[in-house]
């Protein structure tokens, strides 16, 4: 009885020391900094090596487990004849455990300094002129480096990629990119198609997934966006910023057109949002046909698999839940990465 209550002491010492320091970090940037720099590389690694050793999503496995044993765990409790008390207290823990483990494994890095701190910059205001120069800019280089990308050679792009991903300088602090960085097998494929999720990056094995439905010329800039994730960036805009800036260095045509073509709904959002409707209707008659006609069709390929009911409520949670991270903007950080590429230009 003594060991067990010591063991007991112990665990909950521990699970309070680590849900400390996740408070800690949520008041200062500086420890989530410091977390993201000199803790997560080490965590990443050990958690993505173990990943990396099975060929399906350990993160979809281990979600399934933990809903199975939260919910089953009470009706063997009481079977067992165990009181509400003892259920409650072990289902807190559990609970608790989870919590801990997902930001400790990758969650933390929502408390780091933001983009702007560690480029250096500030963010940059509205201004027309600069607008303008940067749309004329972008729309001639998607223009110019459209092409049509019927199939790609996945492992091809992604080691591309991540030796792009490898000269980016230190100072924007991101983690290295690994050979074992790979999108992992999904079991519910289909429903993030219903949802309209092309990709995620798991906290609980720093782990990939992509959807497989994905067209061609949509994987290699998801991939950079995850991977970016991985790496340690927590910011939608942020990861969509490094998808942009690695696909458009890259030699390779397809991956380039991926990069441009990837930021286009961005883009769009922005023009729509600042400029007059026949001035925006104008620039929108300079896009390439080509591309147009793509933008048209991914539209249409992604809405006929697309369910409302589903859509509507994980886009409500995924809001609720970038919101509760410290991410205000909720899912329109998406469409901010176009502030941060004006910001560093």
């Amino acid at each position: 009885m003594h060991r067990r209550r010591l063991c007991r002491l112990l665990r909950w010492s521990m699970l309070a020391l680590l849900l400390a320091f996740i408070f800690v970090c949520q008041l200062c940037p500086q420890a989530g900094e410091w977390y993201a720099r000199h803790i997560y590389p080490h965590t990443a690694s050990i958690l993505s090596r173990t990943a990396s050793l099975v060929p399906f999503s350990l993160e979809e496995t281990v979600a399934l487990v933990i809903g199975i044993c939260l919910l089953g765990y009470p009706i063997l409790a009481r079977r067992g004849g165990q009181g509400w008390k003892r259920i409650l207290r072990r289902e807190a823990e559990i609970i608790l455990w989870v919590y801990a483990w997902f930001y400790w494994g990758w969650g933390l890095n929502y408390f780091r300094e933001s983009f702007y701190v560690r480029a250096g910059v500030k963010p940059a205001a509205y201004e027309e002129a600069k607008f303008r120069s940067f749309l004329h800019s972008y729309t001639d280089s998607l223009n110019t480096n459209y092409c049509d990308v019927a199939s790609i050679d996945t492992l091809a792009v992604q080691q591309d990629i991540r030796t792009l991903y490898a000269t980016v300088p230190a100072g924007y602090g991101l983690d290295a990119p690994e050979s074992y960085h790979c999108p992992k097998d999904l079991w519910f494929n289909t429903l993030y198609s219903h949802v309209g999720v092309l990709g995620y990056a798991g906290p609980f094995f720093v782990e990939m997934q992509l959807n497989e439905e994905l067209l061609p010329s949509q994987h290699p800039f998801t991939y950079a966006h995850e991977l970016a994730h991985l790496l340690g960036v927590s910011s939608e805009a942020e990861a969509n910023y490094w998808a942009y800036r690695i696909c458009t260095q890259s030699g390779r045509p397809e991956v380039r057109y991926s990069g441009y073509m990837g930021l286009l709904s961005y883009v769009i959002i922005n023009a729509r949002a600042v400029m007059e409707p026949e001035t925006y209707r104008e620039w929108t008659l300079t896009l390439r046909d080509e591309v147009v006609r793509e933008l048209g069709n991914r539209d249409t390929y992604w809405s006929e698999k697309y369910s409302h009911a589903l859509g509507s409520i994980q886009d409500w949670v995924y809001d609720l839940f970038l919101k509760g991270n410290q991410i205000t903007s909720g899912k329109k950080n998406y469409a901010e990465v176009i502030q941060m590429i004006l910001s560093t230009h």
